[in-house]
């Protein structure tokens, strides 16, 4: 996708979204991706304690592996916008496995943290990176109609892995030691090749090269076999390309789109969504080590992970399935709003846990926030910038969440080196989750409600599909112009004939239009045949 028509020189024009089919298959690549990209990061700190005891290095310089992961997954957005739009989604998600699972085999091999740095780190979140984004636009490709719900059910993926990562690097941590643990991870990530396999691209040119054959089958109908038949044919191919030449540098896409920053609604989503990435992600990255703190057992600590994952893999799906309402999805900005402030309150409410009690329950309200807050994210987004910029706009903000990404985590690792002091970090990362919040529930208040009056003009991407019934008219009045301009009055019989059958087809697609049906009347003959043929490309192009 993404990728000129080799013929044409130009981008084909979009295939609506099937809402099921293959795109089921795509779900459940994207489910496995998401699984991959957002629970490997936590899943991976279950080695810290082993890597801190290797390397001689204190918590904040382990967490660093997390947050580069992160970082990479979101600050190499625009580069991935860039190969996806240029390459397609499939050939990127390949090279994004394969480099996701070689940076975790090679850190098995490494001997200092500045080693686990540039493998761990840099290589496999770059990998992940290059699958999770294109996963995203694929899947909104597929869905339109059902795109919450397909959401929800993508994001389920991060807790489903995130409860099974989690276990399963404690386990392999206890038999197989931490190089033993990221090479066998590095086997499991080889997946993600299998997953960008399955990412089949929208056949996007199918309805143009249908088009073609179609007109060629009505002009050998129309015209006497023989030579003026191939002529009429090249003649009015010959007109089509030369239309579409002249409008080739209108229809060119640009690899990185920067005009989304002129839509006010993406600006206050990106800003919230810095100051929110701020501290989500810092509670479960710290809270095994926390938990470990207490004198809870490793593996009872590795379990609370699992107890997030649990509750998240509902919590999504069902928060997918809420915001698809008719009478909630014009309004899922502010429901985003309200997960942001739920999870915020969550942390800074659990910030006093000191007993394994308290920290389940805290697991359980951070798994349901936590869940609606993954649900929704990209949902607003798309909302917000349309499927046809959403591969630039997911990349732009990728890239500006990933300095929160730098800042968050390590920051807390510094300070919890410092304070000795879990309570201040809930603290604090609950405070910029609750101000996140506030920010885009009172932004979007106070600015978007004036703009309700601009929507109409910036409700067109699917004005795409006008254009193209718009063009197919203009191309039948220049055929008809041409073909009247350059036959010569000696052959009126066979003017006659073609002029009789196009002009017939170019009723009939008018009437088709306006809800008429065939022709009748002179040329009863002709016009049956061109009806017949316009109703073989209705059902066609369905």
């Amino acid at each position: 996708m993404g990728r000129p028509d080799p013929e044409e020189g130009q981008l084909p024009a979009p295939v609506k979204p099937p809402d099921g089919g293959w795109g089921w298959i795509v779900l459940f690549g994207c489910f496995v991706i998401t699984g991959f990209s957002y629970a490997f990061p936590k899943a991976v700190s279950v080695y810290f304690k082993e890597l801190m005891k290797d390397f001689h290095v204190g918590y904040s310089d382990t967490a660093w592996i997390s947050s580069i992961m992160l970082a990479m997954l979101y600050g190499t957005g625009p580069v991935c916008s860039i190969m996806v739009n240029q390459f397609g989604c499939r050939p990127v998600m390949l090279i994004g496995g394969l480099l996701a699972s070689a940076g975790m085999i090679l850190a098995s091999f490494t001997t200092n943290i500045i080693e686990l740095y540039l493998t761990a780190g840099v290589l496999t979140g770059l990998g992940m990176a290059l699958n999770f984004q294109p996963s995203l636009i694929m899947l909104g490709t597929y869905f339109d109609k059902r795109r919450p719900l397909a959401n929800g059910l993508a994001a389920a993926g991060s807790p489903v892995f995130l409860s099974s990562l989690s276990p399963l690097g404690q386990v392999l941590l206890e038999k197989f030691g931490w190089r033993g643990g990221f090479l066998i991870m590095g086997g499991l990530l080889l997946n993600c090749c299998t997953c960008g396999a399955v990412m089949r691209p929208l056949d996007m040119g199918m309805k143009r090269k249908m088009g073609k054959a179609q007109d060629k089958y009505e002009a050998k109908e129309m015209l006497p076999i023989g030579g003026k038949s191939e002529e009429g044919i090249s003649t009015t191919d010959g007109t089509k390309k030369g239309k579409k030449a002249k409008k080739q540098p209108k229809k060119g896409k640009k690899l990185l789109d920067f005009s989304i920053f002129s839509n006010r609604g993406f600006i206050i989503y990106t800003i919230s969504k810095f100051i929110l990435v701020l501290g989500l992600f810092v509670p479960p990255i710290l809270l095994v080590n926390y938990a470990k703190d207490t004198g809870v057992p490793d593996t009872e600590a590795a379990f609370l992970l699992s107890i997030i994952g649990f509750i998240d893999i509902f919590a999504r799906p069902a928060c997918g399935m809420v915001a698809g309402l008719k009478w909630v999805r014009p309004h899922v900005a502010y429901l985003f709003s309200f997960s942001m402030l739920f999870n915020g309150l969550t942390d800074i409410c659990s910030a006093r846990a000191s007993n394994y009690t308290g920290l389940v329950i805290f697991c359980v309200f951070f798994g349901i926030s936590y869940g609606m807050v993954g649900a929704l994210q990209f949902e607003v987004l798309m909302a917000i910038v349309g499927s046809q910029k959403f591969s630039s706009a997911i990349g732009l903000v990728l890239l500006i969440e990933a300095f929160a990404v730098l800042i968050g985590p390590p920051s807390a690792g510094r300070l919890v080196d410092a304070l000795k002091n879990y309570e201040v970090i809930f603290y604090l990362a609950g405070s910029e989750v609750v101000l996140s919040s506030l920010f885009l529930g009172v932004a979007s208040y106070c600015c978007l409600n004036r703009g309700k009056k601009e929507p109409p003009p910036e409700n067109n991407p699917s004005a795409g599909g006008g254009s193209d019934t718009e063009e197919a008219e203009s191309d039948v009045q220049e055929a008809e112009e041409h073909s009247s301009d350059n036959h010569q009055p000696a052959h009126s019989t066979e003017n006659a004939v073609v002029a009789a059958g196009e002009e017939a087809n170019h009723v009939a697609e008018e009437q088709r239009g306006e809800g008429g049906g065939c022709p009748a009347g002179d040329g009863e003959v002709l016009a049956r045949d061109g009806c017949n043929a316009d109703q073989m490309v209705e059902r066609d192009s369905f």
